[in-house]
């Protein structure tokens, strides 16, 4: 158990990187019941705080590509009514951070992010849905990058968002 003695809703000690609780392993290996998990169900069974409290919705997964949905509310705006640039930031953080837990190399414990780099496009007004689509650049057994596109419902680019993560061994 960790030390502060939480666990996440599976059992799962609640270390430093939530993350490094859920390897693949446990997950492909059946240890859970029931057939092995497809990517998307092992992103909505894993506890993520920050994206939950951002409403970070994820609607699809596979190795190449991982998509979720947030809306634009007033709590994550300017003061002009439009998301706030570190709301940008966090949904392609989260979107990036999942995507790599989802293509871990078996012997990894979780991932960190090292670098991001966010290019502003485009706003989005609040009641506005944001799509956040990450595809990537590259997945090595130390480091994954991966690209985030941030766009509208109807295509509207407000964003793209290049990070680094860290492969935690």
């Amino acid at each position: 158990m960790h030390k502060c003695g939480r666990r996440c809703q599976h059992g799962h000690d609640l270390g430093r990187h939530c993350f490094a609780a859920r390897s693949n392993s446990r997950w492909d290996n059946n240890e859970l019941g029931g057939s092995p998990m497809t990517p998307l169900e092992k992103l909505k069974a894993m506890k993520m705080p920050f994206a939950e409290l951002k409403g970070v919705e994820f609607v699809e997964a596979e190795k190449d590509r991982v998509v979720a949905r947030m809306t634009v509310r007033p709590d994550l705006c300017t003061l002009h009514h439009t998301i706030h640039g570190g709301a940008v930031m966090a949904l392609a953080d989260s979107v990036g951070a999942a995507a790599t837990v989802i293509n871990l190399p078996e012997d990894a414990k979780g991932t960190t992010t090292l670098e991001s780099k966010t290019n502003f496009i485009g706003g989005a007004k609040e009641g506005t849905t944001l799509i956040a689509t990450a595809t990537p650049v590259h997945r090595g057994r130390r480091t994954q990058v991966w690209t985030t596109r941030l766009e509208t419902e109807d295509g509207k680019l407000v964003a793209v968002v290049t990070q680094t993560q860290l492969v935690l061994v």
